[in-house]
């Protein structure tokens, strides 16, 4: 099944079920008004969630209207939780050779997370909007999941079962104030703006063999400036299963239906600087701290620069029929010119 949020209809947006294909949806005001009024009761409404995409995908849904990315909030236009883990040990790795530093041991056995922002996401059209280049603009091309509620201390196998739905996130990091706000050891804040999620989430059913041992396998497509800029398969070389990731979560505390857990930035292993773009037969990354990080390797010093204004990033999944599965990431680097009324 696949689920949308419309901008029409307040802060939370309307709840839109989508057609397989992406092209028809239809609002379902009777069942629930919003996504987060669906994960709240969701034994009671999922169901009734399937029979309409059931009817669209058949092309019997009466009041089926055209589906359009653009006019897209992000799934959920906040949330009560947004925490993005670190599942990829070879991008945590990459920051730290490049700065001459070893990897703690507990890293490989335990979690990297922080708490984001989620009082107020982006579409996934909406532009990245920041007062200054300076700041070290970065896309993070990643997947999250939305859970239902999960009690302190759940297994991961329990952890697992909670998984109501999948999506992509542009996790965008201002690089230039993150060494001062970590120096200060209290964590990211100014460093992290609103992040961006797909037009659509999916049930992990919708996903087939792609979901396996709560991991999402397919390549992320990372698009910089109409230019391919990375492929990596979001299932390789993830250390932490979005299942383990949950349960770290929960560890000490219930996590309430909505909340989101992100994997962090998708990193395969690759050789060097030279075979790791998509240009040289690699995967590429998914965002240009990675690539700074070999540049730095390789030659001492990054020689690719962060985004600037009129840049454009594109995040997007595709299943192995080349169709896309998520919809769109689709946003231009702006100067924020204040909130939109």
């Amino acid at each position: 099944m696949k689920l949308a949020t419309l901008k029409s209809g307040g802060r939370d947006g309307t709840l839109v079920v989508v057609s397989r294909d992406l092209v028809t949806c239809q609002a379902v005001p009777k069942i629930a008004r919003t996504l987060q009024q669906a994960l709240d009761d969701w034994d009671h409404v999922a169901p009734r969630l399937l029979q309409v995409y059931d009817q669209l995908n058949a092309g019997t849904a009466a009041g089926a209207e055209s589906f359009i990315e653009e006019e897209c909030a992000s799934p959920l236009p906040r949330a009560f939780q947004w925490a993005d883990g670190s599942a990829y040990i070879n991008h945590v790795e990459l920051v730290r050779k490049a700065r001459g530093a070893q990897v703690p041991p507990s890293f490989y056995t335990d979690p990297l997370m922080y708490q984001g922002g989620s009082d107020s996401f982006v579409g996934p059209c909406d532009p990245i909007a920041v007062l200054s280049e300076e700041w070290g603009v970065d896309l993070e091309a990643e997947v999250a999941v939305v859970t239902g509620d999960v009690p302190m201390g759940a297994s991961i196998e329990k952890a697992a079962q909670a998984i109501r739905l999948v999506m992509l996130v542009n996790d965008v990091s201002l690089r230039n104030l993150i060494p001062k706000e970590l120096e200060k050891g209290f964590g990211f804040f100014q460093s992290k703006p609103a992040s961006a999620f797909s037009p659509v989430a999916v049930t992990p059913d919708e996903l087939g063999d792609a979901w396996r041992d709560s991991k999402l396998c397919l390549p992320l497509q990372v698009t910089l400036n109409d230019a391919p800029f990375g492929r990596p398969n979001a299932g390789d070389d993830m250390t932490f299963s979005f299942a383990q990731l949950i349960a770290h979560a929960a560890k000490t505390r219930e996590l309430g239906a909505g909340s989101i857990i992100g994997s962090g930035t998708v990193s395969n292993k690759q050789g060097s600087l030279h075979g790791s773009s998509i240009a040289n037969g690699g995967v590429g990354y998914c965002c240009l701290a990675e690539l700074r990080m070999y540049e730095t390797i390789e030659h001492g010093a990054p020689s690719t620069p962060f985004l600037r204004f009129g840049d454009t990033v594109r995040i997007e999944m595709f299943d192995a029929d080349g169709a896309s599965v998520f919809g769109a990431i689709d946003q231009e680097v702006a100067h924020y010119h204040g909130r939109k009324e």
